[in-house]
Parts: C-alpha cells; sequence; structure tokens
C-alpha cells in the first residue's frame, strides 16, 4: 500500500503544533503498518462523506483519507470540524 498526502493535507499538517505533528508521523507510520490497528480508532464515515475514512492522531485531531485501490490518500488533518 502507498500514501499519498494532498496538497491540503500537507498544507493543514504545516499548521499544527510541533508536537501534534510529530505524533501525526508516528500515527501515519502505525497506519502504513495496519490501517485498522486500534489505536488509530479507523472508522468510515457517513452522511456527505460516505466514501471517506478517518483515524485518529491525538484527542480531537484527525486524518481525513480515501482508499483508492491499493493506495491511501491523505486528504487532509484537523479537528472535527474536518467534517464539515
Amino acid at each position: 500500500m502507498k500514501i499519498f498526502q494532498s496538497n491540503k493535507f500537507e498544507r493543514s499538517l504545516k499548521k499544527l503544533p510541533r508536537h501534534t505533528i510529530e505524533k501525526a508521523i508516528e500515527r501515519i507510520f502505525l497506519f502504513e503498518q495496519n490501517p485498522f490497528d486500534r489505536r488509530l480508532d479507523t472508522h468510515k464515515l457517513h452522511g456527505k462523506l460516505k466514501n471517506l475514512w478517518s483515524f485518529s492522531v491525538i484527542d480531537r485531531i484527525r486524518v481525513l483519507f480515501e482508499f483508492d485501490k491499493s493506495d491511501v490518500i491523505l486528504l487532509d488533518i484537523g479537528d472535527h470540524d474536518l467534517y464539515r
């Protein structure tokens, strides 16, 4: 599985505090090893985002992503406002 990052994801990541960025990198590495590791709380979204998925970084910070065949595209990172 290859993981790609959208431009929006990269811009949003840069705006986060350093400790959150470090934790996000750890979680992305964990995600790469096993996308459904229990520590990530990976889940499918509903409603207008029904084709997308999310996993947890810390507290309220989530990574929004989509599966694209055998690859993954990280779309955005931030708090629950991502879902709006």
